[in-house]
C-alpha cells in the first residue's frame, strides 16, 4: 500500500530507541523512552498560502530528523508504524 501525505504532512518513521544507557545498562522496552527521531518516508506539496500558491516544505524524503514528543498521528500500514505530523512538529534536521 501506498501512502502520500496531503499539504504540509509529512510521513516519519521513528528510529529504534536504544537498548543501553552510557552507562551500560540494560533497559527493558517498558522503560524505553519512545525516540524523537526519525526517518522522512514522504512529504506533502506543501501548505496553501493564501494568493493561491504552494509554499514548499522544508524537508526531503530520505532525511533524518527530530521532532517534539508528542507530535503527529501514529498509523500502523502493512505492519509497520509510522507518525503523519505536521511540518511545524519537525524541530531540526540531522545531518
Amino acid at each position: 500500500m501506498k501512502i502520500r501525505p496531503l499539504a504540509d504532512k509529512v510521513i516519519v518513521q521513528r528510529v529504534e530507541a536504544e537498548g543501553v544507557t552510557a552507562g551500560g545498562i540494560v533497559l527493558p522496552d517498558s522503560a524505553k523512552e519512545k525516540p524523537r527521531r526519525g526517518k522522512v518516508i514522504a512529504v506533502g506539496d506543501g501548505k496553501m498560502l493564501d494568493d493561491g500558491q504552494r509554499a514548499p516544505v522544508s524537508v526531503k524524503k530520505g532525511q533524518e530528523v527530530l521532532f517534539t514528543s508528542y507530535a503527529g498521528t501514529e498509523v500502523k500500514i502493512d505492519g509497520k508504524e509510522y507518525l503523519i505530523m505536521d511540518e511545524s512538529d519537525i524541530m531540526a534536521i540531522i545531518e
